[in-house]
């Protein structure tokens, strides 16, 4: 990690003890973090303790509260180590997948057009695909809904690895509960006029199948979003409205 950088990675993570471990290592190689938080969200395996080898500060669910409850809750963690050290400013948050595995230490283009003063928030676009059974479905309603609400249309609206400011961050709390919060995070921004870029990056999820427990966390990811975008009704976007972007195409790395 990078001692005094300006970085704070937070990862939530259920049931990763395989992948955990090397995503943190990954992770601790970006430039600029010096903060490295891992939320065990209820895990009945070795999530925490692979993690806490592996050298990131562990904080954990006693029971499972959901994605958007762990981003929040490594967001507040956060504040808190800022807060022993005695922090001047506050740290940008980059939050990654559990199961990115090494290609975490790909991640750093994410943070730099928001280190930079460009952008209040980045959004990844994979440059390696993985196929993940049924979640075409998922990706389409939320992608059709944010633009339904803002007038722009991101290449990969579920992506969580995202880098915000900590104003953007408290900008869009309270998240939208659950497998919603990336999609309400971009429509609650984008309508209070911040700015969005998109980086692309070599980073890679572990591929998904089409079994039963696979369909069952993608009927859950559909519920999610439906509800979020419900209760932003994007059929009620602002006359004039336009998307406050940095860029509009993605970024190459």
């Amino acid at each position: 990690m990078s001692p005094g950088g300006d970085l704070a990675v937070v990862i939530p993570a259920r049931n990763e003890s395989d992948r955990i471990g090397a995503t943190v290592k990954g992770a601790a190689q970006i430039p600029g973090v010096d903060i490295l938080v891992v939320v065990d969200d209820g895990s009945c395996d070795g999530t925490g303790a692979e993690a806490t080898v592996a050298g990131a500060t562990v904080v954990r669910h006693a029971r499972t509260k959901g994605k958007a409850a762990a981003l929040e809750t490594g967001a507040e963690s956060v504040r808190l180590i800022e807060a022993e050290r005695g922090a001047a400013e506050p740290h940008h948050l980059l939050f990654l997948d559990a199961d990115l595995g090494e290609t975490a230490a790909h991640a750093g283009p994410l943070a730099e057009p928001v280190t930079a003063g460009r952008a209040d928030m980045t959004i990844a676009v994979f440059t390696t695909k993985v196929k993940r059974g049924g979640h075409g479905l998922v990706v389409g309603l939320s992608g059709a809904g944010i633009e339904r609400a803002t007038g722009w249309r991101p290449a990969e609206p579920l992506n969580g690895q995202r880098c915000l400011t900590r104003a953007a961050f408290e900008a869009a709390r309270p998240l939208a509960p659950g497998w919603g919060a990336e999609t309400g995070i971009t429509i609650d921004l984008m309508r209070k006029g911040m700015r969005i870029e998109e980086v692309q990056v070599p980073l890679a999820h572990r591929a998904t199948g089409t079994d039963l427990g696979s369909q069952v966390h993608r009927a859950r990811q559909l519920a999610g979003v439906a509800r979020a975008l419900l209760a932003r009704k994007p059929w009620l976007r602002l006359e004039g409205q336009t998307a406050s972007r940095a860029n509009g195409q993605a970024d190459s790395t």
